[in-house]
């Protein structure tokens, strides 16, 4: 440790840290724009100009390194006379347009020119001007004059993002913030660019000319797509979500949000919101009071169960609803007398496993990792915030090996792949485990075939043409495992979905245990681990989605999915449901009109109080930050209401808290841990026969039905490239009664 004198106080640091990481321990705030803590250090503003006593000029802050026993003064005449002359230029050729500035009220720029500025400017001639740029339907560069060169937007594609989608051309009085080639920025994490502009150059489009900061309530949330659970500010104007913003949690998401966690509040202000309930009759929607509704699906679930027997009712559950609602949906069916619930409708395979499927480490953990095994994912679309992570720790020397199908850029250095369809992901885990096997001296267990290693399985090894090539891949990931401290093997979404998905898991968990890496899923949603602690799965004699979406079912409750983009083969299930007697769909959309019966209107995430589980095990609950629009009402009610009209007991719940204390309460073998972390049990016995096709996979902005309505994600590049057109039924599937 190095000790400083600061502003007349003692502060020790590390050896090669800044001036500027000594104020920051000592809470002395020094102003600057270029410098910031997830950054490199640029020192390009001179905002941070402090007096270093001996140095014969002032110093800037962010890049002088401290030195035993140096004195700094951040406030002396010298130092401010310095930074207000940095003032003064900054302002040269900043267009002062603060009336019409939509960064202005929240605007660093504007905050330090009111300390450090002039009342007046020596400068006479005409600011320069520089033209706008359009760089898609995410970030707005309508007013670059703003732009003080930080170059923050720079180094974080750079840096962080793993793009470096924007970069300054010329110099001097010319230099300008550009694409270069006039492309759009595609990152999924380039909403983070607006944050990080201390002006108002860099801002967001669809939020732009729509509040002022000081009209807007802010109120905490928890994003609802994948698993990271981002900690969200939500702002709100006259009960309207205006815009997103990141409550920062090094724990969780760092400072950061994945574009699809800012800018999917869209969906939950578009016209197709659900406003009433509706009936289907003779073949027309028409929209009717709660209490017709609830009567209408009451009178029908028990018509069915006199006709059909309990078994004949299901519920398909999705993973980004609440663990309230979650538990409340299970309790319903199987108050019922029917064990038929479930989340995975995406899933080819439905094992009986034990235990949660987790992340099996900490998220934090993922920015020091050493060694990592991915298999089965698009890391940086699937899960952005943990491919951040990922990329953290290759910059520090990481080793990151993957098995997939596609050769994704994940925008960092891969150490060692092996490309193969999805049938054959089984075979090359088997050949890291043999490698590993020989390497060690130890004897695979009999589930690893030896011969899977070979090619003389034309079921597993259909189309390998360089078996050779494969060994060595095998051979080169088996040697990044065995070596490093800190690892883990990532089974990603299409691994969790795959028909052979419990064989996958067999192999990783040996390969685990040989090499001492964690294993575990990344996890699609964001309360897939939630669902699982919320026994939303079928319980013994139970059917599994697969089986419900087979035309089995006469009554059918949907929770806020959509199972012709939600499922694993969305026509089929399409057909399927439009068999049953009756479909309710409980959405905040109009959705799955198709072939529902009942449209219930659900609260949204904004609009509900709940609880979701992230990858890693950390319970977060939140609270709805708007009020329900229209007749909308949050479903946790809504089932609590249907339960009662059916006689159900034990449906006694005056809040949502109430609810989250019966489920930690009922899951006694897997307590809910505030803020702490699960036991990793995903062990599952090898099944080396089975179905082998491609898993199903979402895309980045079509992983669910808010995502999907978003109008400005849909008109990214990801967004244009994944559209999904809605299928039509024309015939019954085979295995389909018509």
């Amino acid at each position: 440790m190095i000790e400083i004198n600061l502003d007349g106080q003692q502060v020790s640091v590390t050896e090669g840290s800044m001036i500027m990481h000594a104020a920051d321990k000592a809470g002395t705030y020094i102003p600057h724009f270029c410098y910031h803590k997830k950054l490199s250090i640029a020192a390009n503003c001179r905002m941070c100009l402090v007096d270093v006593e001996k140095a014969p000029k002032p110093m800037p802050a962010c890049a002088t390194p401290v030195t035993n026993g140096m004195i700094v003064r951040t406030k002396s005449d010298k130092a401010l006379k310095a930074q207000q002359s940095v003032m003064e230029f900054l302002l040269i050729n900043h267009p002062l347009d603060c009336p019409i500035c939509d960064q202005g009220g929240e605007c660093q720029l504007q905050d330090l020119a009111v300390g450090y500025g002039g009342s007046g400017s020596r400068y006479e001639e005409e600011k320069r001007v520089v033209l706008h740029k359009d760089v898609g339907p995410l970030i707005s560069m309508e007013e670059m004059s703003r732009c003080i060169h930080c170059t923050r937007c720079v180094r974080f594609g750079q840096e962080v993002a793993g793009v470096m989608e924007l970069g300054m051309i010329h110099r001097g009085e010319h230099s300008e913030i550009t694409t270069v080639l006039g492309d759009t920025v595609d990152s999924e994490v380039s909403g983070n660019m607006i944050d990080l502009c201390p002006v108002g150059a860099l801002t967001s489009k669809p939020f732009r000319y729509s509040a002022r900061p000081w009209e807007l309530s802010r109120r905490k949330s928890v994003s609802p797509h994948d698993s990271t659970g981002a900690n969200l500010i939500v702002q709100v104007k006259n009960n309207r979500v205006m815009r997103v913003l990141p409550l920062e949690n090094d724990d969780v998401n760092e400072c950061w949000l994945a574009d699809r966690d800012r800018f999917s509040y869209e969906a939950v202000n578009s016209d197709e919101r659900l406003l009433a309930p509706m009936l289907k009759q003779g073949g027309a929607w028409k929209t009717v009071d709660w209490q017709t509704a609830l009567e209408y699906v009451a009178n029908g679930i028990k018509q069915i169960k006199a006709d059909h027997g309990a078994q004949g009712i299901g519920a398909l559950v999705s993973p980004h609803s609440t663990v309230e609602e979650l538990f409340l949906a299970g309790k319903l069916v199987r108050g019922l007398g029917s064990e038929n619930i479930d989340y995975r409708l995406r899933n080819a395979e439905f094992t009986q496993g034990e235990g949660v499927r987790w992340l099996g480490t900490t998220i934090a953990s993922l920015s020091n990792l050493q060694r990592v095994l991915v298999v089965g994912s698009n890391l940086r679309k699937d899960h952005p915030l943990f491919s951040l992570r990922v990329r953290a720790a290759v910059r520090k020397g990481a080793q990151v090996s993957v098995v997939n199908d596609t050769d994704h850029d994940w925008a960092m250095s891969i150490a060692g792949r092996s490309i193969v369809p999805a049938a054959q992901w089984a075979q090359a885990l088997a050949g890291i485990a043999l490698s590993i096997g020989r390497e060690k001296g130890v004897e695979p267990p009999s589930s690893v075939r030896p011969e899977l290693a070979i090619p003389d399985h034309p079921e597993l090894v259909e189309g390998q043409a360089q078996p050779e090539r494969d060994r060595d891949q095998w051979d080169a990931i088996a040697k990044s495992l065995l070596s490093g401290e800190q690892k883990a093997i990532l089974l990603g979404n299409a691994a969790a979905h795959h028909p052979n998905a419990s064989t996958l898991l067999a192999l990783a968990n040996w390969i685990g245990a040989q090499t001492g890496a964690s294993v575990g899923y990344l996890t699609e949603a964001a309360n897939t681990v939630g669902a699982q602690l919320a026994g939303a799965l079928p319980g013994a004699g139970g059917l599994n989605a697969a089986q419900m979406l087979d035309g089995r079912l006469k009554a059918v409750l949907l929770l806020n999915n959509e199972p012709e983009f939600d499922s694993a083969d969305g026509h089929r299930a399409a057909v399927a449901l439009g068999l049953a007697d009756m479909v309710v769909s409980l959405t905040p959309f109009k959705a799955n009109m198709e072939f529902a019966d009942v449209l219930l209107p659900i609260a949204p995430w904004t609009e509900t109080p709940g609880t979701f589980v992230n990858a890693e095990g950390r319970v977060q609950s939140f609270h709805a930050v708007v009020k329900p629009i229209g007749e909308a009402r949050p479903a946790w009610k809504v089932l609590r209401v249907i339960a009662n009209m059916l006689g159900v007991q034990g449906f006694e719940y005056e809040s949502a808290q109430d609810v989250l204390a019966a489920v930690r309460g009922a899951d006694a073998q897997q307590p809910f841990v505030q803020g702490g972390l699960l036991n990793n049990a995903t062990q599952a016995q090898a099944n080396l026969s089975g179905p082998a096709g491609k898993p199903v996979t979402a895309a980045i902005y079509q992983l669910d039905g808010v995502v999907r309505r978003a109008p400005s994600l849909q008109l990214t590049a990801d967004g244009r490239a994944a559209a999904q057109p809605r299928p039509q039924p024309v015939q019954a599937p085979e295995g389909v009664p018509a």
